[in-house]
């Protein structure tokens, strides 16, 4: 009699233990981390998808460059583990350096407002600028290469703004796939932290924007 009631007890405990499975669902484990990895938000789907070939995790580091009219920014690297080359990333805002009547639309404005000679003093293109969108945020990325003498460096700038303020990135790497690590890069600039560290940035901590 014991025994068939230690079975039945055990039998209605694991009923009860998928029961609450089914009801709540089964969360994965998460592996803690200070890194950012890219968690996108809807508004990623209006970029290029990243490829399987890499998963990138972006540690934020030191913003390595002396204060400038614009100040400092965020720095973040993607180790080559992560993202098939070490690449570096470094973002900040320039308020009122955007055209307010167009924004950041062709390659003249983007290049005007651009850091890439944060990097290199000398790039050249590697083709025509792309539209992207980060967060409510439309602008342009586009693919250079040093012209300065240095062999295998790549660049990719990206400009998006709101009204006369524009956010500013600069990615450089020397390995990867180009078509893998744009991108990823984008991916990145589209999280829900690094869109609202920007709205913040711009000054719309407490202005509603739609994304």
């Amino acid at each position: 009699m014991k025994r068939t009631l230690v079975v039945a007890t055990t039998i209605a405990a694991a009923g009860l233990v998928l029961g609450s499975a089914a009801i709540f669902g089964v969360r994965k484990s998460v592996n803690p981390s200070t890194s950012v990895s890219p968690s996108v938000n809807p508004s990623a789907s209006a970029n290029p998808t990243l490829t399987a070939a890499i998963a990138p995790v972006w540690t934020e580091a030191k913003w390595p460059f002396p204060m400038d009219q614009w100040g400092l920014g965020k720095a973040f690297v993607c180790a080559a583990a992560d993202c098939g080359g070490q690449v570096d990333l470094y973002v900040r805002p320039k308020i009122g350096f955007c055209n307010c009547a167009t924004g950041v639309s062709d390659e003249t404005e983007l290049e005007r407002v651009a850091d890439t000679e944060l990097l290199r003093a000398k790039t050249r293109s590697l083709g025509p600028g792309r539209p992207i969108k980060v967060g409510w945020m439309r602008g342009l990325s586009r693919s250079y290469a040093a012209s300065d003498g240095e062999t295998g460096a790549r660049l990719v700038s990206v400009a998006y703004n709101d009204e006369c303020d524009v956010v500013v990135a600069v990615a450089q790497f020397a390995n990867g796939d180009p078509g893998a690590l744009e991108p990823a890069i984008l991916a990145f600039l589209n999280t829900n932290t690094m869109v609202l560290w920007a709205k913040k940035e711009l000054g719309l901590e407490f202005i509603r924007r739609e994304w």
